[in-house]
């Protein structure tokens, strides 16, 4: 007997292979372009994120918290400032009235000094006058600067050179002071003074402050000083004596010659000429000092 047909049996048709099939490490990686635990990490920061504040508004309370502290601060300040301002402001009245105190006190002690200096002087002179007699007295109080003196004289004028501003280099006087040649020096007003002095004068004034054989002629800087009194330039200086013949001898003499050298070489400008009648003022300040003769050389000289 002839038996039915079987159907035919149908495979199952298999699936196309994909193009990329055999570059699978390359389509996983662009598939899951974030690594898992960067991905887990992110997802915990979301999770945490959604359970509190906003960044924004945490940012925003922040600088409000800030704020406020820095007005508290400002405001403390300022309370503490308006507390101790007129504290401060009687403190310095206080100092203010002190200084003006102690400067009136200054300025009263210095106006007696004055006074007993002027009234010093005066004895001074006074002794000088009435020691010994009148003529020797006289003579004594003229050489030691006590009393103005009045007669013929010379009248010597010593001036900066006109380029004193300038100046120059190496200085063949030995300066160390002034780099200006051209600039008149101490040194230069002492030699003038000795060699007056040895000449004949016997009264000196410089600028109108008297000489002793005490006083001094010193620098300080650039200016010169005499008993320490700075003096400008031009240096005018008064001798009293035989005029034409201390202006001569001066002029011959080695101190008059540097003085010419000077005038010469430095440009330093100088003028004497002999006068009838000159007036020179006492000293200010006058140191009386006594002296005792040696006994045992006078007797050892006639022994």
């Amino acid at each position: 007997m002839c038996g039915m047909p079987q159907p035919p049996v149908r495979s199952t048709p298999t699936p196309p292979a994909r193009p990329d099939a055999s570059m699978s490490l390359l389509t996983n990686v662009m598939d899951h372009s974030l690594d898992d635990g960067y991905a887990e990490a992110a997802a915990r920061k979301k999770a945490a994120g959604d359970g509190g504040l906003p960044k924004t508004l945490r940012a925003k309370l922040g600088l409000a918290a800030g704020l406020v502290l820095a007005a508290l601060v400002v405001t403390v300040g300022a309370a503490q400032a308006r507390v101790a301002a007129p504290v401060m402001a009687k403190e310095r009245e206080e100092l203010i009235d002190r200084i003006d105190r102690e400067t009136g006190a200054a300025d009263k002690l210095e106006e007696s000094v004055d006074k007993l200096r002027d009234d010093v002087s005066a004895r001074q002179r006074e002794a000088l006058k009435t020691t010994g007699d009148s003529d020797q007295a006289e003579l004594v109080g003229v050489l030691s600067g006590a009393v103005e003196v009045h007669g013929p004289g010379v009248k010597l004028v010593v001036n900066d050179a006109k380029e004193a501003a300038t100046g120059g280099d190496g200085d063949p006087r030995g300066t160390s002071g002034f780099s200006d040649t051209g600039r008149v020096r101490d040194r230069d007003m002492q030699r003038v003074v000795n060699g007056l002095w040895e000449s004949g004068a016997e009264a000196i004034s410089i600028n109108g402050q008297r000489l002793t054989a005490l006083s001094a002629i010193r620098a300080a800087g650039d200016a010169i000083l005499v008993d320490n009194k700075p003096l400008v330039p031009p240096y005018t200086v008064l001798a009293v004596g035989d005029g034409e013949r201390l202006s001569t001898r001066f002029q011959d003499s080695a101190d008059g010659l540097y003085l010419h050298a000077l005038q010469e070489n430095f440009g330093i400008r100088t003028s004497i000429s002999a006068q009838d009648d000159l007036r020179l003022p006492a000293a200010p300040s006058v140191t009386v000092r006594t002296a005792q003769p040696n006994t045992e050389k006078s007797e050892k000289g006639t022994s």
